[in-house]
């Protein structure tokens, strides 16, 4: 049972060094190395091919989604990893994930460098009824909380192992995203056909997080705003359009209010201009084919965001949201 492993890269040759050292160090070793080049010229592409890695060349900086998708239709692997360039796995991640026998697994995803004090950055992703996701746990110490294993139905891309059928079913990334909860509409595909992956808790990575760009950077708002907009299109039917018209309302606005006070308003106003722009096209896309347990999933997912946001202390953005949207309970 082969591993795949994929690294899109975007410069960041120091980061990628790091990665690269984890990789050759697990008990469980990927037998393919793709590493697909989003146009670096900081010589990522050169050290990933001393270290044995296929190099696959976007000539430009595609995106994300484009890049991973290059990389899945190249893998040869039964198991497909796909890895952010800015993380390091422990030296049995892929073992542990593999002995989940689920359709996708990921691991607790610790924030900066194992030598840090641990601080979640990442477990499993969570969608509101207003269409803004949140990374379970991100930010928090980490706890018991975290530390249980569980079926989930979205993992982040950083550091995550799917079996290579699963492409079969669901399609690979939507490339209109480019970059940013282009995981979370996989997640949302997954969850429409019932195929569940597992949180796997005793699998650790540590990530340094948005360190191509950094988190306020207006591409990246720009990009998260619009996309946004995009997840709304392509899942959420009109009933629910109309129905959580106000949830909608609220987490969006808040979100950009939050944009605006780290100096980044203009992007998140030109990302939901394109996202207005593109919302009929992105309508044509994927559809849930059952509202109703969608809507079911949704609400499910809303509650815990809310039960470890209540847990852990709440962040200003998701009081806010729930206050607006039905009262901290």
């Amino acid at each position: 049972m082969s591993i795949s492993a994929i690294v899109p890269v975007w410069n960041g040759r120091e980061l990628l060094e790091r990665l690269l050292a984890s990789l050759a160090a697990q008990t469980e070793p990927a037998a393919e190395l793709l590493v697909v080049d989003n146009g670096s010229r900081d010589g990522a592409p050169e050290l990933a091919r001393q270290r044995g890695a296929r190099v696959i060349s976007m000539g430009r900086n595609a995106g994300f989604a484009a890049a991973v998708n290059r990389g899945i239709q190249e893998a040869r692997g039964e198991w497909i990893a796909v890895l952010n360039n800015d993380v390091e796995l422990a030296p049995d991640y892929f073992e542990k994930l593999r002995a989940a026998d689920a359709w996708f697994a990921t691991g607790k995803i610790l924030s900066g460098a194992a030598s840090r004090p641990a601080r979640i950055d990442a477990t499993f992703d969570a969608v509101c009824r207003g269409g803004a996701a949140w990374r379970i746990g991100s930010g928090r110490p980490d706890g018991g909380i975290f530390s249980a294993s569980r079926a989930i139905f979205s993992p982040p891309w950083t550091a995550a192992l799917f079996r290579a059928g699963l492409f079969d079913q669901i399609g690979v990334l939507e490339e209109s995203f480019e970059s940013y909860l282009e995981d979370v509409d996989f997640g949302l595909r997954c969850a429409a056909r019932r195929l569940a992956g597992c949180y796997v808790p005793s699998a650790i990575a540590w990530h340094r997080g948005s360190a191509t760009l950094g988190r306020w950077h207006p591409e990246t708002v720009r990009l998260i705003a619009r996309n946004q907009l995009l997840l709304l299109a392509r899942h959420y039917p009109a009933r629910l359009l109309l129905a959580w018209f106000w949830p909608i309302l609220a987490a969006q606005s808040l979100w950009g209010a939050a944009a605006f006070r780290h100096g980044a308003g203009l992007a998140w106003l030109r990302g939901k201009w394109q996202g207005v722009c593109g919302f009929s096209a992105a309508r044509g896309g994927f559809q849930q084919r059952d509202p109703k347990p969608f809507e079911l999933l949704v609400v499910e997912s809303e509650q815990v965001i809310r039960q470890v946001q209540k847990s852990t202390g709440f962040d200003a953005y998701w009081k806010l949201y729930f206050l607006l949207t039905g009262g901290e309970k």
